[in-house]
């Protein structure tokens, strides 16, 4: 499952800036018109809602996790989460996990 988890972050980091990189390259670096740009209707601002607050509790339960089970570096997902998404953050995690959890 490593491979896996470490494909998918991979790929959603790539898949996930080219959308983002090509806003940037559009307009700068506009954080402040970035964030305003995933509220500009209903349904982009649930989207982007219901993505805020998954992120949010995947933060949580990764400190909870990572505390019960030891696993070393997990605070990566918090970059990685916030400048990425979590399509990065999720499998990266669950990468860390399994291989901690491998080799323990």
């Amino acid at each position: 499952m490593q491979r896996f988890y470490l494909a998918v972050a991979v790929v959603g980091a790539i898949i996930a800036w080219l959308f983002f990189g090509s806003y940037f390259a559009s307009h700068g670096p506009d954080i402040v018109g970035f964030v305003a740009a995933l509220f500009v209707n209903g349904p982009g601002s649930g989207f982007a809602s219901d993505l805020l607050m998954s992120i949010g509790l995947f933060w949580i339960w990764s400190f909870v996790d990572a505390r019960r089970h030891g696993v070393p570096h997990w605070w990566i997902v918090l970059p990685t989460a916030s400048f990425v998404g979590l399509i990065l953050a999720m499998p990266l995690y669950f990468f860390l996990r399994e291989r901690y959890v491998r080799d323990a």
